[in-house]
């Protein structure tokens, strides 16, 4: 879920996480609009839209339990797993 901008409250499946920017791609949310050029007769060219990265700080994820955005924690599982933890219902969001 967004949690601050212009795209607030809405929610969608992350695509891609660019962890050297900070940012992440989220289906159909922060669609801009690119100007591409022809490039042979296969291609053609137009006015493109497309997702733009949204920085990871507006984001938080979202609890199936709870149909929430939540804080996430970490919990030792069995032996060595280690798992997020949703911080208001205590359930495994992975």
């Amino acid at each position: 879920m967004v949690i601050s901008g212009r795209e607030r409250r809405k929610t969608g499946k992350v695509l891609r996480v660019l962890p050297k920017e900070g940012a992440a791609i989220i289906e159909r949310i922060n669609i801009v609009k690119r100007h591409q050029r022809a490039r042979g007769p296969q291609q053609t060219g137009g006015i493109v839209e497309k997702e733009a990265p949204i920085p990871l700080s507006n984001l938080m994820l979202m609890c199936d339990k709870c149909n929430a955005p939540v804080r996430i924690g970490r919990k030792q599982m069995t032996g060595e797993e280690k798992a997020r933890v949703c911080r208001r219902c205590g359930d495994p969001l992975d």
